[in-house]
């Protein structure tokens, strides 16, 4: 059984129809294609943020429906392209997320390792309202990171990084989620990081429009 299986007549808004999907547990996907086909718009379905039209998606052969929506969002995270943090300090911004769930807040070493992972060099007093998109890109994913269970879904997560960041950042992630058995999803426009780092890569073509 897959982890995810979402059934050929799956549609969003009568403007994109997608082939069958399987995502297979503790595998790093890669799901590429142009812009327009609709790449984010199935993680958005994954999670649960927007629904589809028609069809269905499975996660553990069972309808997304019949899950609790909040603690199911909780074990299939989704980071969205769109960074938000405070303009405070890193710490402020990992205790925020953190304090919203319920959750027990990290310590400075943890909150440090997980900005490592994410090719971070800041500490937890720093503060991101001076950072460039890039920094607080990796700050942020680095949040969504530490709270990762059992899936995340990653939007993109390389659009503000260089090729040389971008290689160590998903060498990064994709090591630190094999070892916590986390399946990740990947959307991205670069082949060379699908071709190096995928265990599968989907590829999405143009958008299917009635």
């Amino acid at each position: 059984m897959y982890l995810f299986a979402s059934s050929s007549d799956l549609q969003f808004k009568n403007c994109i129809k997608y082939p069958e999907i399987y995502i297979p547990e503790n595998s790093f996907t890669f799901l590429t294609g142009k812009s327009g086909c609709g790449k984010s718009t199935y993680l958005k379905m994954l999670n649960r943020t927007v629904l589809p039209q028609n069809g269905s998606i499975l996660y553990w052969g069972k309808d997304l429906k019949e899950y609790p929506i909040l603690p199911y969002r909780r074990e299939v995270l989704l980071v969205p392209q769109d960074v938000f943090l405070l303009d405070g300090t890193i710490r402020e911004n990992f205790d925020l997320y953190y304090s919203s769930r319920g959750d027990s807040v990290l310590s400075n070493k943890e909150i440090c390792h997980f900005l490592q992972i994410c090719c971070s060099e800041f500490s937890p007093e720093d503060t991101c309202m001076k950072m460039s998109g890039g920094e607080r890109q990796r700050v942020f994913q680095a949040i969504f990171l530490s709270l990762a269970d059992k899936v995340l879904l990653l939007d993109e997560p390389t659009a503000a990084l260089d090729e040389k960041t971008s290689d160590m950042f998903i060498q990064n992630i994709r090591q630190y989620c094999k070892q916590k058995k986390i399946t990740v999803l990947c959307v991205s426009h670069s082949t060379k990081l699908a071709e190096s780092y995928a265990d599968t890569v989907i590829r999405l073509e143009e958008p299917n429009h009635e």
